[in-house]
């Protein structure tokens, strides 16, 4: 849930950072996205890039965190 919390809140700043950057390389005045649907649609493909990073993420530490338990058992297990 968290997730999708901070995806959608990141893909929405992702769309005016895209924004920005076209507007500075082809020196436009402003960006008309052509409606709601456009908008919403580059939202959406923001939403899923940051969300399948952030998923990507979990596994990693969920993965490092197994390794350090492992870690740890066998050296108590060499301690004692």
């Amino acid at each position: 849930m968290m997730r999708m919390a901070i995806a959608g809140v990141a893909g929405f700043v992702l769309v005016f950072i895209e924004s920005y950057i076209v507007m500075v390389l082809k020196q436009y005045e402003t960006i008309e996205f052509g409606g709601m649907a456009p908008f919403v649609s580059v939202w959406s493909m923001n939403f899923f890039l940051v969300f399948s990073i952030l998923t990507h993420i979990k596994f990693w530490y969920e993965e490092r965190e197994a390794e350090r338990e492992e870690d740890a058992a066998e050296r108590d297990r060499f301690i004692s």
